[in-house]
């Protein structure tokens, strides 16, 4: 076991208070002092082999249990927890959060819930919070779909496996198109698609199994058409390989299991149209190309940004990459995490990140250099995409698409040629939020951190009302 960076000393501390252990017994039994193993559960110390061994034979412990991989969304959403005001004087350190998440993910989960529910409390000003919310899960399901998909890191071998065997009957020249997909649901499913113009209720599929009808909007793109084609294909072949990956979740509504399920159909399509090795190829290829990359499978950008992130066989593994899906008012509608970057969770975050400054230069892809509070810098790439085809006369919802990684992978994305990521002066400084920001020089702060006491000076002001420093 390669003991490399390893921080289980919450474990061993965890095991050893279950077992109602002193440290001072323990310490006794492992031939060490009471002070060097204290060192040892705050991970200021790392135990030689034989060491280890004697710990894990007096505890009981696995190497599993020690190596047990942290889940990044939830150490991030359980730091989160602890920076809301109402607990602001507990002074609750941030590798305090990540040991609870390490000893018990289940109740960091539960925290995180809570403090969703408070949050939302806060902001139903005016409402009447105990008809609302009694009886009610205030859990929003687009949340449980961002933790599902993150426990699980964005894939799914199974769903992967069901993909690649309807890619090999349908593919024409390696890649997949539409009428083909329809040919397929025809044949062996028995499967009538037909293309409709909404006039009296707007719609973009509807299926009908008692019919076995598709009925899909005339007002879709051809890769959205293509995409509900690839679902239905999922729906009724793969049915039972999803439902086994919802079962192995605890969903805290009905709702939100289904919505979870929208995502695994919307998985499996993507897959089926953008094979997993032939599109890891053609990434190794081009260098993540987005553009490229869709017009050679004929998807989206956005279906082309999604499969990006899901590159993570073992045996044939892509960047890790975070995504992000805003619109004008900032809300957060999709968020994913593999690279380490901490996503907003909902509106109110960072007007600095380039998936938002994107839409002041619609449809150009946009690269920055961005660094967080913590030190860590990241380079993003972000865009805006129009939704649908809308009718002359009428809005059309526009969204930015933001995707991203470590600095350290940035020259494996063609984004980063011409940019000298080296140069400190292009690195955009930029928090989660205002709230979960410590930055006292931003001139963008529309709140005053949530780490320091504010108050206002009246004769003197810094860039913005919230710093008088």
């Amino acid at each position: 076991m390669n003991r490399k960076n390893l921080n289980y000393g919450a474990v061993i501390r965890a095991r050893r208070q279950k077992k109602n252990l002193k440290s001072k017994e323990l310490a006794k039994k492992l031939g060490i002092s009471p002070a060097f193993l204290s060192l040892i559960e705050t991970n200021e110390r790392k135990p030689n082999g034989d060491l280890v061994l004697l710990i894990q034979e007096e505890l009981g412990l696995t190497n599993e249990d020690l190596i047990k991989k942290i889940d990044p969304g939830l150490e991030n959403d359980t730091k989160d927890v602890f920076n809301i005001s109402l607990l602001e004087d507990l002074d609750i350190r941030p590798n305090e959060a990540d040991e609870l998440v390490k000893i018990n993910p289940k109740i960091a989960k539960a925290l995180v819930r809570l403090a969703h529910d408070h949050n939302n409390r806060e902001h139903e000003v005016g409402e009447d919070l105990e008809k609302k919310i009694i009886g009610k899960s205030t859990w929003f399901p687009g949340e449980i779909v961002s933790e599902f998909i993150q426990k699980n890191e964005n894939y799914f071998p199974k769903l992967e496996e069901f993909a690649h065997q309807v890619f090999e009957k349908v593919k024409i020249n390696n890649r997949i198109r539409y009428v083909s997909l329809c040919d397929y649901l025809e044949k062996k499913y028995k499967l009538t698609i037909k293309e409709i113009l909404p006039k009296e209720k707007p719609f973009t599929k509807i299926y009908f199994p008692e019919k076995n009808e598709l009925h899909l909007s005339d007002y879709l793109s051809l890769e959205t058409k293509k995409l509900y084609v690839a679902n239905q294909i999922a729906q009724l072949g793969a049915d039972k390989i999803i439902n086994e990956y919802l079962d192995d979740f605890s969903f805290p509504s009905e709702v939100s299991k289904k919505v979870t399920k929208v995502a695994l159909l919307n998985y499996t399509g993507a897959a089926i149209m953008m094979d997993y090795k032939e599109f890891y190829q053609e990434c190794m290829k081009c260098r993540y190309d987005l553009e490229v990359l869709a017009s050679s499978f004929a998807v989206s950008f956005e279906q082309t940004a999604h499969r990006a992130t899901s590159l993570n066989n073992p045996d044939m593994k892509g960047i890790p990459l975070h995504m992000i899906r805003v619109d004008r008012c900032g809300n957060v509608s999709k968020r994913f995490s593999l690279s380490g970057i901490e996503l907003p969770r909902a509106s109110g975050a960072c007007p600095l990140w380039n998936v938002f400054t994107a839409f002041s230069n619609p449809n150009n892809i946009h690269a920055a250099i961005s660094k967080m509070t913590d030190g860590s810098t990241y380079f993003c790439i972000a865009k805006t995409v129009d939704k649908g085809i809308a009718k002359y006369g009428e809005i059309r919802s526009l969204l930015s698409i933001g995707l991203g990684c470590n600095i350290k992978h940035a020259k494996q994305m063609v984004y980063s040629d011409g940019i000298n990521l080296d140069d400190k002066r292009r690195e955009v400084s930029i928090g989660v939020s205002c709230r979960r920001c410590d930055r006292l020089d931003c001139s963008q702060r529309a709140f005053p951190p949530a780490t320091t006491k504010f108050d206002v000076d009246l004769n003197s002001r810094g860039v913005s009302i919230f710093v008088n420093d």
